[in-house]
């Protein structure tokens, strides 16, 4: 590969992301945590041979149609895919790599909702704990032997359930194909939607952002819901309709929730859910640890690699005709 091609990475990349893509391009990376501009996006669209953006970075038609040749990312829900299949711009993800990671920060905030985790702690370290011991002091709830159900049966919902078994939950899933080889393996029961609404303690989301999917938490399916029950949402904001939700917490429709996504990221400082006392609100963090992210650069940098030396995998999510 002679031509050595023009990288724009839209915020720091974690190692060893950059010093891979060194070896075979041209890096041009915004060093800090803030997102540049739409304008500034479309400029960088028009100089550049492929962009590594972030889950937070808004890669729509206007951009696409700026953009001179490929366009690489760490996610998809933030692309405009039509747009760039149309404009024969390739799109690329990170996939199959922070399952796990999600699925243990599901059981956090499962266990953080649950048992008060939250709320003791800002007790403690506000020296409000004067009497030392009492029997009624945040009681929370067990989730040993509880009904777990489960939206979405992809790669992190499967990782939830094998770990919900080790806490000997009942554990019932929703999904669009029953997974007749994980109910065998790990003891999971298919039910309908509402079947699951029902009966569920805990409520966990892991579905895609699409059309059938957004919203399709909203008022009429809390309120099905025990008013013991939890929803715990480390999919996508947009699958909850975050209104209803706030007036679910509110009147007690629910006992709590545990997020980490939002319709809108970051949450506005008005928003009414940040005034809610039962909900545990996380800053985006399913795939914040050190080891995950470090393979997600890798895999974003291996992907832009490979499809301009035409060699080994690029983990495409749009596929288009030349």
């Amino acid at each position: 590969m002679l031509y050595k091609p023009v990288v724009y990475v839209t915020r720091s990349l974690p190692v060893p992301g950059p010093t891979l893509l060194s070896k075979y391009c041209h890096i041009d990376m915004n060093d800090s945590v803030i997102p540049i501009s739409k304008r500034q996006m479309i400029e960088k669209a028009k100089e550049v041979d492929a962009i590594v953006c972030m889950l937070g970075d808004k890669i729509d038609s206007e951009v696409i149609y700026s953009a001179g040749n490929s366009c690489y990312s760490a996610g998809y829900d933030h692309v405009d895919l039509e747009a760039a299949t149309n404009m024969k711009i390739v799109v690329t993800n990170t996939p199959d790599i922070l399952s796990e990671t999600t699925a243990d920060l599901t059981f956090a905030l499962i266990f953080a909702v649950s048992r008060n985790v939250v709320k003791g702690d800002y007790y403690v370290k506000n020296a409000k704990w004067k009497f030392g011991w009492t029997p009624d002091l945040f009681l929370g709830t067990d989730v040993y032997g509880k009904v777990l159900g489960i939206i979405g049966l992809g790669n992190i919902g499967t990782k939830v359930a094998r770990r919900a078994k080790g806490f000997e939950m009942d554990v019932i899933y929703h999904n669009r194909t029953r997974k007749y080889d994980l109910e065998s393996k790990f003891g999971l029961r298919y039910v309908d939607f509402h079947e699951l609404l029902r009966r569920s303690d805990f409520i966990s989301i892991h579905v895609d952002l699409n059309k059938d999917t957004y919203h399709m938490i909203s008022f009429d399916e809390l309120k099905k819901m025990k008013n013991t029950a939890f929803l715990i949402n480390t999919a996508r904001g947009k699958v909850v309709k975050e209104k209803d939700l706030v007036h679910a917490l509110n009147k007690g429709l629910i006992a709590g929730a545990g997020l980490d996504v939002y319709e809108e990221e970051p949450v506005a400082r008005e928003s009414p859910l940040l005034k809610t006392s039962n909900a545990v609100l996380l800053p985006h963090l399913g795939s914040a640890t050190q080891e995950t992210r470090s393979r997600m650069a890798e895999m974003a940098a291996m992907n832009v690699i490979n499809f301009f030396r035409q060699i080994g995998p690029v983990h495409r999510v749009n596929y288009i005709h030349w």
